[in-house]
């Protein structure tokens, strides 16, 4: 079986962009807070949901990264 190597390169990216679905989620959710009027504690009481919201955008930024990079590389070989 091959080994899969992942650098500390590539970690450092995934890293970066789960950070940005973080940020993202955490927008959505103050955004929903202000346009419903909700207290701003919402914010540390939704916090769990933030979560979750967070990996299905990084899930869902996931699909096209592995998709551009498959192509990529099958380019680059042909």
């Amino acid at each position: 079986m091959k080994d899969i190597v992942l650098t500390g390169r590539r970690q450092k990216k995934e890293l970066l962009y789960l950070l940005g679905s973080f940020v993202a989620a955490n927008l959505f959710n103050l955004g929903a807070i202000l346009y419903y009027g909700s207290p701003m504690t919402e914010m540390f009481t939704s916090f769990f949901y933030v979560l979750v919201f967070t990996l299905f955008i990084y899930a869902l930024t996931l699909i096209p990264r592995l998709l551009y990079n498959l192509l990529r590389k099958k380019r680059a070989t042909n």
